[in-house]
């Protein structure tokens, strides 16, 4: 796809573009018929999207659009593009999977000669217009974006009408345990629970409580405070020496690496042995979004 030089490429063709094919206004019979109108093509010559961003279909949701089908057929076409002789799904998976458990034949469409990019980008759209995609799914349509396409988090806010912190939230939840993205991706958690566990070291334990315990978002917060202090009294931490203050090659330490971070760094090195802990401290979610990206290089 050709590129204009100086002009900043926006996402795709433009969601507004794109939007008109996920949500086509009704047309009426006085007017003239819509451009590439729909058509019906064998069931048999329609796949499905292999970067389709919804992961998992509800199997209740598909038994009532399947009983939907049975009774008035697909009411919305299907967008597909040509791929290999057949079509290949841009949006409505899911309808294309309550039709063939209806056993129809035959499957209305509109064909588009998308790109890779714009494919992806109108699957995305389509989801999260619906509400469709669990915090999981949507953070892994994100991910693909920026890394499989190149674009930032800045672009896609702009885009979707989102914030980039709502966005780089998102995305920093790929960084949990695989069991605790596979409890949001089974809805048994939110994403805010989700958000609350990032940055505690026991996530997978906790989760397990959350769920059982049926936990607020406010209750798993003050959990995960709970966990992150050990349910240790404060007084049972020592100072390293009788001053209580820190040696020169400490703070000199703690002075290069706030630097080339950026933020307030505190060493903590246990006196006369080899450990210690490193505190970071960000004044706001964009330093912690700069933090995650410089440790996951």
């Amino acid at each position: 796809m050709a590129k204009e030089k100086g002009k900043p490429r926006g996402l795709g063709r433009g969601l507004s573009a794109l939007m008109a094919d996920v949500n086509p206004e009704p047309v009426s019979t006085e007017t003239q018929a819509p451009r590439n109108a729909e058509v019906l093509v064998p069931i048999e010559k329609v796949q499905a999207n292999p970067d389709q961003p919804r992961r998992q279909f509800l199997q209740d949701d598909l038994d009532d659009l399947t009983a939907s089908i049975k009774e008035k057929g697909v009411l919305q076409p299907l967008i597909v593009r040509p791929r290999g002789g057949g079509y290949e799904i841009v949006a409505g998976e899911r309808r294309w999977r309550a039709a063939q458990a209806a056993q129809l034949h035959e499957v209305p469409v509109l064909v588009r000669d998308y790109s890779d990019l714009e494919m992806m980008e109108v699957a995305i759209i389509e989801n999260i217009q619906r509400a469709d995609l669990n915090a999981m799914e949507e953070a892994l349509s994100y991910k693909q974006l920026m890394e499989k396409f190149g674009h930032t988090q800045e672009k896609m806010a702009d885009a979707l009408g989102k914030s980039r912190s709502y966005i780089a939230n998102l995305v920093r939840l790929l960084h949990l345990p695989n069991d605790v993205q596979q409890l949001v991706h089974e809805r048994q958690l939110s994403a805010g629970h989700a958000r609350a566990l990032i940055t505690t070291d026991n996530a997978s334990d906790l989760a397990k409580k959350i769920v059982k315990g049926g936990l607020s978002v406010r209750a798993t917060e003050a959990l995960v405070k709970k966990a992150a202090s050990g349910d240790r009294p404060v007084v049972a931490r020592k100072p390293k020496n009788s001053t209580g203050e820190k040696d020169a090659d400490t703070r000199a330490l703690e002075d290069d690496l706030s630097a080339a971070l950026r933020m307030k760094v505190s060493i903590d090195h246990k006196s006369g042995g080899e450990a210690g802990s490193i505190t970071i401290s960000y004044a706001n979610l964009d330093q912690l979004d700069d933090l995650c990206n410089m440790l996951s290089r």
